[in-house]
């Protein structure tokens, strides 16, 4: 098998030919290593890279097959690690210059729970600075750009993960998500991103533990795959006061249902978010195609209240909690975009933060109601197609200017304060020639009917031409695009490339 046949194959593929014999976790690391290097310079997706250690990994994982040892679910199988969670020995700069210099002692106890299911940690993953924003840059490693147009934006916070999927560098990523920092990247990159519910994956280390507004999830090219990911993180962690779960056993192997069998509803809008007149068009034009596949489709109106300014709140208290002690010794060290977050959230009183929390109770209840009589809910993703990443955020939708430089994220966020599990799925392209991402919805804690019915959709949206998973077209990213890295100031850790602490990328 050639090098790009490799790294084009499916996870799942790869884990059951190593299981065989008839690819080397060597040799999967070794192709996945070149196609990194030949491709990321166009896009910057990877940031700090282990090559030398991931190698040893490899080699280690080689001897474990031949022996015959019983392995984990994702041995021998590279992955890459976004850049807001540590990673024990390789560099750790959360995209911030505070961070620059910064190699944890210790792994995030995701990452920790990937390496003892056999992933080889390859590299990071790039993300917006502090993880703040949509919008996949800082100052550190410079932007990410979209694989199918690198001078486009790729989503973010997750956007180097999800480029790195797109272009078949690494076969899995982690991401994470507030107000579709999973879903977004997905969509514009034409991957898969899942948002669990708040009790499967752990997060022990967020400093809201009873809030689930910021959680963590897979991503992949595919659902299956998103599914062997996803087992290898569920898991119960005491750390965390969310956490109930640590049966991985229904996001096995299933067969999916008769897309005849089930009842979906959709909705362009949820009846509060701005939504550009292409975006609605192309997404109506998908589902007069799909519609027909489904045993009841319908549209659904949503009574979501004040969703904007309840998310506002709720987003601006988790910054006080994660930037309070930074905020108090030296505000000027935070990014612009922090500090501005975390006074918004200072502001705000104590009746504020009450209405707010009342609200999402409120808010969660109606959606419940709404989803009471289907079983998914098919939406837009993003509101807009792929703009530059020289521009930070959406300014405008359909010439109307948006109140915050996040609300053109709403057609997410909002499923953020229903707390049902959520995914983006590539469906097709936009009237912009750029991937467009189907959100799929499920009903509150039902994350695997809702994968099993999504494994069903991804099945028929390949049987049209219209749906089906966009590809990025390799001869556009045939040489460097240095602008990508025109707002680093000076490059982190040493020029080696291949260290434990050094950037992959000359920047």
């Amino acid at each position: 098998m050639s090098s790009d046949n490799l790294t084009s194959a499916s996870a799942s593929e790869l884990m059951r030919l190593m299981g065989l014999g008839e690819v080397s976790p060597i040799e999967l690391l070794a192709s996945c290593i070149e196609r990194i290097e030949r491709l990321n310079p166009a896009v910057n997706a990877v940031t700090a890279t282990c090559y030398e250690r991931a190698r040893a990994e490899a080699r280690e994982a080689e001897h474990r097959l031949r022996r015959g040892d019983n392995v984990g679910p994702l041995h021998g199988l590279p992955i890459g690690i976004k850049d807001l969670q540590e990673t024990q020995g390789l560099l750790t700069t959360y995209g911030s210059p505070r961070f620059r210099d910064h190699v944890p002692s210790a792994d995030h106890p995701l990452v920790a729970s990937l390496r003892r299911a056999g992933a080889i940690v390859v590299g990071k993953t790039n993300v917006p600075e502090m993880g703040a924003g949509a919008n996949t840059r800082n100052p550190v490693w410079g932007a990410t750009g979209n694989p199918f147009n690198p001078m486009l934006n790729a989503g973010g916070s997750s956007g180097g993960s999800a480029v790195a999927l797109a272009l078949d560098m690494l076969p899995l990523c982690t991401g994470s998500d507030t107000g579709g920092s999973l879903r977004i990247p997905a969509a514009l990159c034409g991957i898969v991103g899942f948002r669990p519910s708040p009790n499967l994956v752990p997060h022990a280390t967020r400093p809201l533990g009873w809030s689930s507004i910021s959680l963590l999830g897979p991503m992949a090219r595919n659902v299956d795959d998103l599914c062997l990911l996803l087992r290898a993180m569920i898991g119960y962690d005491s750390r965390d006061p969310l956490s109930t779960s640590n049966d991985s056993a229904p996001f096995g192997t299933f067969d999916p249902p008769q897309l005849r069998s089930l009842r979906v509803g959709y909705t362009e809008d949820f009846g509060v978010c701005a939504v550009d007149n292409d975006i609605r068009k192309v997404f109506r034009e998908r589902m007069a195609a799909i519609a027909p596949l489904f045993g009841e489709c319908r549209p659904l109106d949503f009574d979501l209240g004040e969703a904007d300014q309840c998310f506002d709140v709720v987003r601006a208290e988790s910054f006080v909690a994660a930037f309070h002690d930074d905020y108090r010794r030296n505000p000027e060290l935070l990014a612009p975009s922090v500090k501005a977050n975390y006074e918004l959230g200072a502001s705000m009183s104590l009746a504020d933060r009450a209405w707010a929390h009342a609200e999402q109770t409120r808010i969660f209840r109606s959606f419940q109601r709404t989803l009471a009589d289907v079983d998914v809910v098919l939406a837009p993703v993003t509101p807009v197609t792929p703009f530059s990443w020289q521009q930070a955020y959406a300014e405008r939708i359909d010439g109307i200017p948006l109140a915050t430089y996040y609300r053109w994220l709403a057609l997410t966020y909002v499923v953020t304060l229903a707390n049902n599990p959520a995914l983006s799925m590539p469906c097709g392209l936009d009237h912009a020639g750029m991937p467009f991402g189907m959100q799929v919805i499920g009903q509150f804690r039902g994350d695997a009917q809702l994968l099993q019915a999504a494994r069903a959709i991804e099945q028929a949206f390949e049987s049209l031409q219209a749906t089906r998973r966009p590809k990025p077209d390799l001869a556009r990213l045939s040489e460097p695009t240095p602008e990508l890295k025109s707002i680093v100031t000076s490059p982190p850790g040493s020029d080696d490339g291949h260290s434990a602490t050094s950037a992959s990328v000359p920047v």
